[in-house]
């Protein structure tokens, strides 16, 4: 069976009072939920021993940590990075790689990606890579080939007894903050899509979990979940709101 994840993304948000305040608010809001949903949510890097902190005072239900992005790099003078040992360190479990933002402000190439994904396996954390197309990419038509040039380029060495860590991200680009989102059936299948591309990578591949984001919200997440490919969502702006995103896991 494969893994039901349900993680959210701050991006460039949030202080330690807030995570203290959504902590309080999460946690509760989960209590019940389907044990087979794990729950993980990224703050800033800086954040997250102050979220986790949080999250353990609040006890109850169980909710992972972790960041979105780590360096390509595992020490030396590169200044301002964080490395996926220091976050695994601070009891991190999970990494986001490769989002659409970093790939735009950043010019992250699936290369830099792929050395990103592998320093995240090597130091334990499972790395959740995203990938997705334009708008102009989707009208085109080459969303297929986009996506799976995406997975096979930044998934590239992954040894085979880490697929069981590797979980990708579906986010279409044009759905990202703009309150657009891909229908149940557009979304379902692309992630059919992309099962195939992974099976090919490696018969380990075909129980990856593949997740959707872009604009997902507690009214349109139960559908999107229902579809037989699509196991759980990146939540980004309706994760902000603590009660939302409870909402949006206990879809899953």
């Amino acid at each position: 069976m494969r893994r039901r994840l349900i993680a959210a993304n701050w991006k460039l948000n949030g202080t330690g009072a807030f995570a203290a305040e959504y902590a309080a608010e999460l946690v509760p809001a989960l209590e019940g939920l389907d044990p087979a949903v794990e729950v993980a949510v990224m703050p800033p890097a800086i954040l997250l021993p102050a979220l986790r902190e949080s999250l353990n005072e609040s006890s109850g239900r169980r909710v992972m940590v972790g960041v979105q992005d780590v360096s390509a790099w595992e020490a030396g003078a590169y200044t301002g990075e964080v490395a996926a040992s220091m976050v695994a360190d601070q009891h991190g479990s999970f990494a986001i790689i490769g989002h659409s933002e970093r790939r735009q402000y950043w010019s992250e190439s699936d290369g830099r990606i792929n050395a990103k994904v592998l320093q995240a396996l090597s130091a334990g954390l499972d790395p959740i890579l995203c990938v997705g197309e334009t708008e102009a990419e989707r009208e085109a038509g080459d969303t297929e080939a986009v996506v799976a040039r995406q997975i096979r380029e930044a998934l590239a060495d992954v040894p085979e007894s880490d697929w069981r860590h590797v979980c990708v991200a579906y986010e279409p680009v044009w759905a990202i903050g703009t309150g657009k989102s891909a229908t149940a059936e557009q979304a379902q299948a692309v992630h059919a899509h992309i099962r195939g591309v992974l099976g090919e990578l490696d018969p380990a591949a075909t129980e990856t979990p593949v997740i959707y984001g872009g604009s997902v919200k507690p009214e349109t997440a139960g559908e999107l979940f229902a579809q037989p490919d699509i196991d759980g969502g990146l939540i980004g702006g309706a994760s902000l709101n603590a009660a939302d995103f409870a909402a949006i896991c206990r879809a899953g």
